[in-house]
């Protein structure tokens, strides 16, 4: 099949480079030209705007997949795709977005005889590789069409993906996912601090790191991913504690509290990411090497 990409940031090129890989057609915009120079060093069709990109798409119906920051710009790509298209195509928002303004895009554009699918996706930088894990939200006949191309962005076509509910859907998913990312990680950071604290066992963390990887009934992905982190430097000295939130897991906590469902874990996770901003502290300094490792997420350098 053949899809129009907006938005060349690490998600959307690498997406584009597996959906090339596939043996899909990709037409690619971007506002950086050296992304989209790149994309079509890889095979990609690149275009100078949306207009052009969608002018070049032949297939029918016609998919747009957005890839840029969840907020105002991702109302202004969809303004923009749907004024484009035509009765039926398809606009896909593979963001972060809240999902109750995906819910309000996507009874909007139904008005307009469009179909809007969320795709919540999972995976980073690393999604290139290993594939991307995608919860789907949309009606069943827009991701019967956009299928071939989920199946090549998965792990496998019938892993890592599924059509989880309506428009919304996916990216609520998504948004819960995020939350519970949020106290994994924090429970990872606070027991190595723990463990780094207990200086006269002088231990060793990349061991220790290395020793659950395998066996272990705390073992994951992120374990193996702090263990890198761990390998090239365990004090952290480089890093600031500082650490963002990208405003997923805030929107799980508040809709936990609509729903009258407790989630103290997940929010006392958000809530030490909210004091890492005021405390230089170790388990903040792992925190961002995590989000660095998975997610290439910037670092803030340390003054120290």
């Amino acid at each position: 099949m053949e899809i129009a990409m907006i938005g060349l940031g690490k998600m959307g090129a690498n997406m584009t480079k597996r959906l090339l890989l596939g043996g899909h057609r990709v037409v690619v915009t971007d506002l950086n030209a050296e992304a989209v120079s790149e994309a079509e060093t890889a095979g990609a069709v690149g275009a100078s705007s949306i207009e052009a990109a969608v002018a070049q798409l032949e297939a029918s119906p016609k998919v747009v997949w957005v890839m840029v920051p969840a907020g105002k710009v991702t109302d202004s790509v969809i303004d923009q795709a749907a004024d484009l298209l035509d009765e039926s195509d398809v606009i896909i928002d593979g963001g972060n977005s809240n999902f109750n303004q995906t819910v309000a895009r996507g009874k909007a554009l139904a008005e307009r005889g469009l179909e809007f699918v969320d795709v919540g996706t999972s995976g980073g930088v690393w999604g290139l590789e290993g594939g991307y894990s995608m919860m789907v939200g949309g009606s069943d006949a827009a991701v019967a069409h956009i299928t071939p191309a989920l199946e090549t962005l998965a792990p496998a076509a019938d892993k890592g993906w599924g059509h989880v509910g309506p428009s919304g859907a996916g990216h609520y998913t998504k948004m819960v996912h995020n939350g519970i990312e949020y106290a994994i990680m924090q429970s990872y950071a606070e027991g190595f601090d723990l463990l780094r604290s207990k200086e006269e066992f002088d231990l060793d963390l990349h061991q220790v790191a290395e020793i659950w990887r395998f066996g272990s009934v705390i073992r994951s992905w992120l374990l193996d991913l702090t263990a890198n982190a761990l390998s090239e430097d365990q004090t952290f000295a480089a890093i600031d504690g500082y650490v963002p939130d990208s405003g997923e897991g805030r929107w799980t906590v508040i809709d936990s509290i609509g729903q009258s469902v407790p989630t103290p874990v997940i929010t006392l996770a958000l809530q030490m990411r909210f004091l890492s901003r005021d405390d230089n502290q170790y388990w903040a300094k792992m925190l961002s090497a995590m989000r660095n490792q998975f997610g290439g997420h910037a670092i803030k350098p340390s003054d120290e």
